[in-house]
């Protein structure tokens, strides 16, 4: 009986909110088709997250979720930046910016930072994903890069 109840108060809902709904559909199909990769996933969780608590789903609900997909979100880009360092080291190129600070450019990274810093700044396919703790990984990608540039 509860699945026979919930059905037919959803199906009550989408025909008293059809119009909010397809206008968030159409929201979210531009977003998906014009947006950048990370921009992009968060105008998405935003907009599912604004049709949620408008069918009443509790706030910290939502806040779990969109806690869980940031972690994610992060995570796998993270793990893909990594998987990209290691296969662009060869193509890699170091640059001395004379001031103390280098910047590194592959064709999907860019890293920027300070001789002796503990961080670099990188920036993945265009988009800036922020400072990252220098790791292994991080500094033999530097070594390489700076090997192939000869500095």
């Amino acid at each position: 009986m509860d699945t026979v109840l919930d059905t037919q108060v959803w199906l009550e809902f989408l025909k008293q909110n059809w119009l909010v709904i397809a206008v968030a559909l159409i929201v979210l199909f531009i977003v998906v088709n014009l947006v950048k990769t990370v921009i992009k996933w968060l105008l998405v969780v935003l907009i599912v997250g604004g049709l949620l608590i408008y069918s009443g789903v509790t706030l910290d609900q939502i806040g779990e979720v969109v806690t869980t997909v940031k972690n994610e979100t992060v995570d796998t880009v993270k793990a893909e930046v990594m998987n990209l360092m290691v296969k662009e080291a060869k193509e890699a190129k170091y640059t001395s910016n004379g001031d103390g600070t280098f910047t590194i450019k592959a064709p999907n990274l860019e890293l920027k930072g300070e001789k002796g810093s503990k961080e670099v700044e990188i920036t993945f396919r265009g988009v800036p994903i922020g400072k990252w703790d220098m790791n292994e990984t991080i500094q033999e990608y530097i070594d390489q890069a700076k090997n192939n540039t000869g500095s």
